[in-house]
């Protein structure tokens, strides 16, 4: 378990030192702004979009490493997925932090299963769920205000 755990942070690391797809995306569709005032995450997810399609998705901000990990590893993940396809696999990670799951539900997420352990952290769930939460609001395009985790 400790192997597997260190395997996890190592990801999460990665993804926090070296974020993938960040930075602003010129031009984009759609945007919205995400903020989790307990922490101060804060961050902004850009998406270009072909019909419902994403074709691109982008995110610039200041997050701690699971919040900044978390959106970069959604980034990667999301395009070329529908409004439905993104809003089925918010439901899948949202309830791989938020409830117990089996091993083999964790894996059906593929990377994202290394945020399964947030669970055991309540105030991590609101970090690694920010990005979500504003990626679905900049789709929505219900971004009049911040979205926040609070």
């Amino acid at each position: 378990m400790s192997d597997l755990r260190d395997l996890y942070q190592e990801v999460i690391l990665d993804h926090n030192k070296r974020p993938r797809n960040f930075g602003i995306l010129e031009p984009a569709d759609r945007s919205a702004i995400g903020h989790n005032p307990l922490c101060g995450d804060k961050l902004t997810v850009y998406v270009r979009l072909d019909g419902n399609r994403v074709t691109d998705v982008r995110f610039e901000g200041q997050g701690c490493a699971i919040s900044k990990a978390s959106a970069s590893m959604m980034t990667e993940i999301v395009k070329g997925l529908s409004h439905d396809d993104i809003g089925a696999l918010f439901e899948r990670f949202h309830h791989l932090v938020t409830a117990s799951g089996s091993a083999d539900e964790d894996e059906r997420l593929g990377k994202l299963g290394v945020f399964a352990g947030v669970r055991e952290y309540p105030t991590r769930v609101k970090c690694a769920t920010l990005c979500w939460h504003t990626l679905r609001a900049a789709l929505e395009n219900e971004a009049q205000e911040p979205v926040t985790t609070e």
